[in-house]
């Protein structure tokens, strides 16, 4: 029996060096036009990759093992605010986490396929704990899916408070509430400092509030995304220290040059959720605050959101991140909002482009590691058909997709 036992850990050992050996096999892709992430562009090069990372950039003849000549390369995507397990359950409707867990975690896995697959390899879900059951699964059953990063839940003026009443939580309770997120495992803290657009996006959080929680995130190390749609509540965060202003539908000239000057990031999410939300309508009304008054607030709401956004790209020095708020029906359609900030809002497409890879990566901590197509790292890499400079709705066209090195979309033609 024994000898049978060793038999198998040998043969296991075997299968899984050979497929170590076989995942770290270095591999040349041809591109013929790049664009670095950085502001850079190259034409006819080859990208060197070994044991999921970059190894050199530069010209080169030969046969290659991708050949993408006929298209354009790019660093993989990030969106920094997504909701990954938000989906429509059988009846067609918002789930709204009404679902056994296990069927939430298998739509989860289907939202992330689509979304790696549409050129997103780096997604952060703004979020809830089973956010982290998900990343599990997909890396237990070697599934298809972005690197998920999680703030596993989400804070605001009642959390911590006793369950059922209207107290407001102390500024204790909200520190506490930042430590047991750090334990759960978040790799970054999500707070609602005003009131969703439904609701009119008012401050909601008091100053002293987010003083509280935005200080002890930043004592613990962690990052803070925060969820403010008017001028006070964007200027209470960002003089609370916290580390990026999600919507700001409302924000001033002076709550953005606030940004600009506090090195604050800011994620104008202007392209996709609005839109996805009143395409679907009848799918989300009548659940929550979905009702018709609430759409009627986010109808209003598109095009004051464009206008947001121009005023934004005027702001000097100001750090534009990518992110889209995609929930349910978003999923796989992320590249919507980077069309719309250049079409509607007037963003060049190269800045675009910077926001939706090296600038995001900055704001997540992770420039020495995605962002980029770049020596030393991950080999996160996206090819489409056409040049997006030219024409930014080629980012739609995405005809392969690497991750780490490991290829997850090849239909190039």
């Amino acid at each position: 029996m024994m000898r049978v036992l060793l038999s198998i850990l040998l043969l296991c050992s075997s299968a899984a060096a050979f497929t170590a050996a076989q995942t770290s096999k270095p591999v040349t892709i041809r591109a013929g036009k790049l664009i670095d992430g950085r502001g850079g562009v190259q034409e006819n090069v080859v990208v060197h990759v070994d044991g999921g990372k970059i190894t050199s950039v530069g010209k080169s003849g030969g046969p290659v093992t991708y050949d993408l000549s006929k298209y354009t390369l790019l660093p993989g995507f990030i969106d920094t605010h997504v909701h990954i397990l938000w989906h429509f359950g059988p009846d067609g409707r918002y789930a709204a986490g009404r679902e056994d867990a296990e069927v939430r975690l298998k739509a989860g896995a289907e939202n992330a396929k689509l979304t790696v697959e549409h050129g997103f390899t780096t997604v952060q879900s703004v979020g809830e704990a089973a956010d982290l059951d998900l990343r599990k699964k997909l890396e237990a059953e070697s599934l298809p899916g972005p690197r998920l990063l999680t703030s596993v839940r989400q804070i605001n003026e009642r959390t911590g408070a006793a369950r059922g009443s209207n107290t407001l939580a102390t500024p204790d309770q909200l520190r506490e509430a930042v430590r047991e997120a750090k334990a759960a495992g978040a790799d970054v803290i999500k707070i609602f400092a005003s009131a969703s657009i439904r609701d009119g996006g008012k401050q909601t959080m008091s100053d002293e509030q987010l003083q509280a929680t935005c200080g002890e995130a930043k004592g613990a190390g962690l990052r803070t995304l925060v969820h403010a749609h008017s001028p006070e509540s964007i200027k209470a965060s960002v003089l609370a220290g916290c580390t990026q202003i999600e919507h700001g539908n409302f924000a001033t000239d002076e709550s953005l040059k606030l940004m600009a000057d506090r090195g604050v990031y800011f994620d104008p999410n202007v392209g996709l959720v609005l839109q996805n939300y009143i395409e679907n309508k009848a799918k989300f009304l009548g659940i929550g605050n979905y009702t018709e008054e609430g759409f009627a607030a986010m109808e209003k709401a598109v095009p004051v959101v464009i206008e947001m956004f121009k005023k934004a790209l005027k702001t000097p020095n100001l750090k534009i991140v990518y992110g889209t708020d995609a929930v349910a029906g978003a999923h796989g359609r992320n590249i919507e909002e980077a069309v719309v900030r250049v079409k509607d809002g007037g963003q060049k497409p190269m800045d675009a482009i910077v926001s939706l890879t090296s600038r995001s990566a900055e704001s997540l901590r992770m420039q020495d590691t995605i962002g980029a197509i770049a020596t030393g790292l991950q080999a996160d890499l996206v090819a489409v058909e056409g040049d997006p400079l030219a024409d930014i709705t080629a980012l739609r066209k995405v005809v392969f997709v690497m991750k780490g090195g490991t290829p997850l979309r090849q239909d190039q033609r």
